[in-house]
């Protein structure tokens, strides 16, 4: 059955719109409760987390309301970052966890995300439950089985002792600098702690959240402010996160950007040395050629899953592997955590760094990345371009120009009226007339 309200990562919109209004967020909370309770789950409990955006307030309170009124506990958690809300889930012995946030978006978006009871994001069956408990009526059951709300104490401090448990006990950052850019989003608290706490010297920016600028010109959308800050600065390196703090981003000491795929490779070809290493590494259609052919010479396996973390893990459970991860900087460290998570996926790759007495441009040295460039051709209607002879026949003279050398490929766009269209090859020129030839075939069947 295809799915009304959730995407690929919950459920996410401008806020006062559609299902990101304080009505439709109620009726949520409330369906999400009555499906965990027809799912068999007594007295159940969810914890709620946030980022920084001023509309949770309001949502935070819809939910809620929906969930005491469905007979269901809740712990508010308060701001947190996305993968403290996985962890917490797990460690309270919550039944599910609930973080209001919609990520790298600006201020005026926002979005409901679920986590179950193992700190996994919810799998199809679950999401089409509650879909099927919001068509029914707001239920408030008798009083006397009424949920009730607290404030968790100390969630902050819980979640700064899994990360650093996620590094060996000896793991030790003292004499180090590191500038850090927290998006002035949900870890503008446990971000600078974490460093500080095993050592680091940190200078830390976005860390000023106000409602209104969160991921606003700072954090990994926005790399060039870190890079500014450290070279003004002088610091060893760089670490930047997205707004609810699942994915992460590293610039060297030169200001050079290093993406997912850097650090996936960084991380890949140590475990592979050291044993840690287990299955494939699991990439996406998006994962640079580069990287690909990397893997290949040093025999690590590696898997394409489509764009999407969730999808990055299911292909990692399905074939054993523990690592994996997207250029934007969603990294999944599985033997580490059951989600992606920024600052843990940071501390193993200054694990890396510091054991081995790299800098991250030693580290990186084996990785020959290939030019890659996307366009999105935008279509009206229920037009489908991929699906026309002429665009199929383009695809297959792209892909036969860059075999060996790169590839090209088609994705529609789960969410707006777009297909992108993206090539990458070794040399520049190459990508660039296969690029263009093969979106102007896409712009034709529009």
């Amino acid at each position: 059955m295809a799915r009304k309200y959730f995407g690929t990562d919950g459920i996410r919109g401008r806020v006062g719109e559609g299902p990101i209004s304080a009505d439709f967020v109620l009726r949520l909370g409330n369906a999400y409760g009555h499906a965990l309770i027809r799912r068999g789950w007594r007295n159940p409990m969810v914890i709620i987390g946030k980022d920084t955006r001023i509309s949770n307030y309001m949502f935070e309170a819809a939910l809620e309301a929906g969930l005491v009124a469905a007979g269901v506990d809740v712990q508010l958690m308060g701001p947190m970052p996305t993968p403290a809300v996985a962890h917490l889930t797990r460690s309270l012995r919550a039944d599910g966890g609930i973080v209001i946030s919609a990520s790298h978006n600006p201020h005026y978006d926002n979005g409901i995300k679920f986590f179950s009871a193992e700190g996994e994001k919810l799998d199809d069956e679950t999401e089409l439950a509650i879909e099927a408990a919001l068509e029914e009526p707001f239920q408030t059951v008798e009083s006397e089985r009424l949920g009730k709300a607290v404030r968790t104490r100390d969630a902050i401090g819980r979640y700064l002792e899994a990360c650093k448990n996620s590094v060996p006990r000896g793991f030790d950052l003292s004499g180090m600098r590191i500038a850090m850019d927290c998006a002035n989003g949900a870890t503008y608290q446990s971000g600078p702690l974490v460093l500080s706490e095993l050592g680091a010297r940190v200078d830390a920016i976005g860390i000023e959240p106000n409602g209104l600028n969160i991921n606003d010109g700072v954090g990994s959308t926005h790399p060039q402010t870190l890079v500014e800050r450290v070279r003004s600065t002088g610091a060893d390196l760089g670490i930047a996160f997205d707004g609810d703090g699942d994915r992460v981003l590293f610039v060297d000491g030169e200001g050079r950007i290093c993406d997912g795929d850097d650090l996936l490779y960084v991380l890949a070809t140590d475990w592979q040395d050291s044993g840690r290493l287990q299955g494939p590494v699991v990439g996406t259609l998006m994962t640079n050629y580069g990287l690909e052919r990397a893997f290949e010479q040093r025999g690590i396996p590696f898997l394409r899953a489509k764009v999407g973390d969730r999808y990055v893990h299911q292909q990692l459970i399905a074939h054993g592997g523990v690592l994996g991860g997207e250029a934007s900087g969603h990294l999944l460290c599985l033997d580490r955590t059951s989600t992606g998570d920024g600052i843990v996926s940071a501390l193993q790759v200054l694990e890396v760094l510091g054991r081995r007495g790299l800098s991250l441009r030693d580290a990186l040295e084996g990785l020959s990345r290939v030019p890659q460039k996307t366009i999105n051709v935008r279509y009206e209607g229920n037009n489908k371009p991929t699906e026309a002879a002429s665009v199929k026949q383009a695809l297959a003279q792209a892909e036969a120009a860059v075999a060996g050398r790169g590839r090209a490929f088609l994705r529609p766009s789960g969410t707006e009226p777009v297909v992108r269209v993206t090539v990458e090859a070794d040399e520049a020129t190459l990508m660039q007339t296969t690029l263009d030839a093969l979106a102007n075939a896409v712009r034709a069947a529009v």
